[in-house]
């Protein structure tokens, strides 16, 4: 099945081989040299569960030539065109033995550079110096995600599972969905491959069983202004 027929249809789209083995190596070396060296980073977060780097590429802006290869270039552009932006990116890495967790969920806020009260933009919060807000929901539902995979990511790692085509009931809560009636996918992933996602989808992870390692460089995209002066706190335009 084509890709943007499956993000528009299902909320998300697995592909596998978007980067050879050594572009993986490449990215776990940069990552690596950093983080080793680092432990007072206000963006870096780590715990026996969760090793994360928020404003990834702003970090760590070397490994953005090997995320962009010409593969990704050509997703990007076949599946959704021209304009994006990347406006925000984590790395996780969840050990080998992490208990750690997430409940089902929608991405529903976006990072910005300052608190303006504009209408129809809600439950404002503050992290790392860096301020988040609810939009509405039609600016959600043109951005998408990219989460790539450094690991083999299956059911017994923390792979992502999702509820298909939530995206497209909008804003709502998941005590909201009536299960028994719902189809849910866990994305498994090759490593070197990517999911992408909606982030009006429901997703979730479960705890780590297998003792294997998962990590996952997340990058969300947009192609919009937004309103008022309000700027994209993370925004880097990439290279096509």
């Amino acid at each position: 099945m084509n890709s943007l027929i499956e993000i528009n249809t299902e909320g998300f789209a697995i592909k596998n081989d978007v980067y050879t083995k050594n572009e993986i190596e490449k990215l776990i070396s940069l990552i690596e040299n950093i983080t080793e060296n680092e432990t007072t980073n206000a963006t870096f977060r780590k715990s026996k569960d969760l090793f994360a780097i928020r404003q990834f590429h702003k970090e760590i802006p070397e490994t953005l030539d090997f995320i962009f290869n010409q593969n990704l270039k050509e997703i990007i552009e076949s599946n959704f065109g021209a304009g994006y932006f990347i406006t925000k990116s984590i790395y996780f890495d969840k050990p080998e033995k992490s208990n750690w967790f997430v409940a089902y969920h929608k991405d529903l806020t976006i990072s910005v550079d300052k608190k303006i009260e504009i209408e129809n933009f809600e439950n404002w919060t503050i992290k790392q110096n860096q301020f988040a807000v609810q939009p509405p929901k039609e600016i959600l539902e043109n951005n998408f995600t990219i989460r790539i995979h450094i690991d083999k990511t299956t059911k017994d790692n923390g792979a992502l599972k999702v509820i298909n085509d939530s995206h497209s009931r909008g804003i709502l809560r998941i005590e909201n969905l009536d299960f028994e009636n719902e189809k849910e996918t866990i994305c498994e992933v090759e490593k070197g491959g990517i999911m992408i996602m909606k982030p009006l989808l429901f997703h979730a992870s479960n705890k780590t069983i297998n003792n294997e390692r998962r990590r996952v460089i997340h990058i969300e995209f947009s192609n919009q202004r937004l309103p008022a002066g309000l700027e994209w706190s993370e925004k880097i335009i990439t290279e096509n």
